[in-house]
Parts: structure tokens; sequence; C-alpha cells
């Protein structure tokens, strides 16, 4: 890459990682890790604040982990809303592509995960507050035709001022390209937020993410795991046992082999919301002026939670349910759509060396595109300069 120098760089180990990464990060410190690589806080001397690096962890290893780390990278590219987590920066260490072999982001740092949240005792209006910011990000993801369909509470980030951001796309898919194979692939959704129209093949639109939310507030209010399944069969027992067995018309949507089964499963009526989630979970009435209370934020739980994906609501129709629309802002809600999604990306049957081409031209273009705009800045800085020493004369 033009005017990469290794005098740019600097390695340090952090934990059992070693991370060679641009001198203007400083203080490194781990902060979490997944399945996709290792995040650190540091300081960026330059823009003089705290940023989260996440290291790409062997990207290149197979087509599942190269396929991921390119989705994640050109969706982080392409989305701009207030609710979703910022691309800062991008970089490789290395110089060309026969080199290339890790790759870090540069992200906003916020202060914890919502894992960390649902054990406080949250009023009604941070709790409000918290799904509304996680459903204007899904709607500008769902404007793109992306369905996240990894949402969870881990993924999910928050400040202490009760800002919150979605982050991690990898698994996200586009709209209308959903795979329906029974029982899908074990690592696409942790399995406690994962909606019975995925466990159950069915394919799958973009209210999938608003049963996850269903999952998360349900969580917020229960102080646990709403539906905890220690495999597909018996999560999905888990959400009979308590919703109630679904209609005959849901079963005939089934694939013959997944309705053969389900049928075949114990009939169960379920309990009734006020007995699932009783007043005595909820917090007190609020006393602000939007007088949040129990029976809104059931009557919202008990039209997300719904099996059946034709009769659970969308996500424009949460964000006017009364529990949520106390926070609406037109500029939030329908803030400008994000930049054209490649809806072939996902059905891309590439080798390794092909998405690793694809990965290195998304950060060289990034790097150049990066460069460009700080050279108009400082031109434009410049410029003015010179008018305002004009003017002075």
């Amino acid at each position: 890459m033009s005017g990469k120098s290794n005098s740019h760089f600097y390695t340090i180990e952090v934990g059992d990682t070693r991370f060679t990464i641009l001198k203007r990060y400083q203080n490194l410190k781990p902060i979490g890790s997944g399945a996709q690589g290792i995040v650190c806080a540091a300081y960026d001397t330059v823009m003089q604040q705290n940023v989260a690096i996440k290291k790409l962890s062997r990207p290149f290893q197979n087509v599942t982990h190269a396929k991921r780390a390119y989705r994640e990278f050109k969706l982080m590219k392409l989305v701009n809303h207030k609710n979703i987590i910022g691309l800062l920066n991008c970089f490789t260490p290395q110089k060309s592509l026969e080199e290339f072999l890790d790759l870090y982001i540069v992200m906003e740092l916020m202060d914890a995960n919502l894992c960390q949240v649902i054990n406080m005792d949250l009023d009604h209006e941070r709790m409000s507050y918290l799904l509304y910011q996680m459903l204007c990000g899904i709607k500008h993801l769902h404007l793109a035709g992306i369905i996240h369909r990894d949402l969870k509470p881990s993924n999910i980030v928050v400040r202490s001022d009760c800002t919150l951001k979605i982050l991690d796309f990898g698994l996200a898919r586009s709209a209308g390209r959903a795979g329906t194979s029974f029982m899908m692939t074990p690592y696409v959704v942790t399995r406690y937020y994962r909606a019975p129209e995925v466990i159950l093949g069915m394919g799958y639109k973009e209210n999938v993410d608003i049963w996850s939310v269903g999952c998360i507030m349900g969580e917020m209010i229960r102080g646990g795991v709403l539906f905890p399944g220690t495999d597909h069969i018996d999560q999905w027992n888990k959400i009979i046992e308590q919703l109630g067995t679904p209609s005959q018309d849901f079963m005939r949507r089934l694939q013959a082999t997944v309705r053969n089964y389900v049928e075949n499963r114990p009939r169960y009526a379920g309990y009734s919301f006020e007995r699932l989630f009783p007043d005595v979970l909820f917090p007190a009435e609020s006393s602000e002026h939007n007088r949040l209370r129990a029976s809104q934020a059931r009557d919202l739980l008990c039209k997300m939670l719904v099996i059946d994906p034709e009769k659970r609501i969308n996500v424009d129709e949460a964000l006017m349910h009364p529990y949520i629309n106390v926070w609406y802002d037109e500029s939030e809600v329908n803030a400008p759509p994000p930049g054209a999604w490649d809806h072939c990306v996902d059905e891309r049957d590439l080798t390794v060396d092909q998405w690793k081409d694809l990965i290195y031209k998304e950060v060289v273009d990034y790097e150049i595109s990066k460069g460009r705009l700080l050279q108009s800045v400082s031109v434009h800085g410049a410029q003015g300069c010179k008018d305002e020493e004009v003017n002075r004369r």
C-alpha cells in the first residue's frame, strides 16, 4: 500500500494476542473477545479520544470466517446512524495482498454491553429509551434490506448516559435471501434469541429482529433469559411451553418433515402475559410526564413475542407503540438510509483467496478515500485561513 511504512506501526502483546497497530493508538487494554476476534480499548493520540480496536482473528482461516469478515467491514462502511456502532478507522500493517493477514477495525468506545445493564434495576424511562434506540438502529438496517439476525445483549453496547449502539454485522443477511434449511447452522444466532421461524427453517423477513428485541425486553423485566434452551429442540419446547402451541395455519406453512416433528410434540395452552410478566416484576409507574407503566410494557411485549411472524408487529409499528413513541424523533427514526448493500454478497460462492482479495481492496479503498478526505479538509482549512487574511486586509 503506497506510503505505508513499518515506522508507523508498533507491536504489543495483549493477553495471548499480538497486535501490530498504528502508533497513534496507545494504552491498549483488552475489553472483550468473540468468535471473530479480540477487542481492545485504546487512546487515539491524533483524535484525542478513547476508541475500541478489533483485531479480526485469522479472518482467512476458512471461507466462513473470510465471508463474515468481508460482510462486517463492508456493512460498517455503509451504515451511518447514531444507534449503530461507527467505523472510525481500518488498517492492515501488511504492505501487499500477498502479505495480507491481519485486519484491524477501529470503532467508538462504549462503556458496557447490555448484559451488564440487564442486571440493573431499570426504570420505565431507561428501559423504553433503550428499546427505542434499538428499534431506530434496526430500522436503519432494514432500510438497506439488511436483517441483523444476531441481536443479543452482548451485541448491543451502551454508554453511561443511556445512549445505545448495535454492533457486529458478521451474520447480517439480505432480506429475502434467507436460508430455509431446517435447524439452520448452529453459529447463525445465539440460541436464546433465535426466532421460531429461524429454528424451524421457514425462512424469515425483517421482523425476525423484533422477536429478538422482545426476548431482550423480557429479560430486562424478568432478570433472566426467557427461553434458555440447551439445544434447538429444547429451545422450541421452552417457547411453546410459555407461549402455547401455534395455530394450524402456522403449522401448514412448515416443511413436511418439520411439521411432522412439531405436531407430534405435546400441546401447550401457554400462559397469559399477565402471568408470564406480572406487575411485581416491573418498575414503579413512571412519575415523569410520559407516565409509562407496566400495562403498556406488557402490551408491547405480547405484540413482539408472537410465534407466528405473520402476526408479529414490525419495526415501524413497534416505534409507534405508546411505550416507545414518547421518544419519537423524526431525524432518528427516519435518518438518511445507508448506502446500497450488494445483495449478491450472501449468494457468492468464492474461495478464501477471492474473499481475501475483496477485503484487501475494501481496505485500500477505505485508506485512499480517508486520505482524500483529510487532504480536502486541509486544503479547505488552508483556503479558509487565506480568505480570513484577505478579509482582515
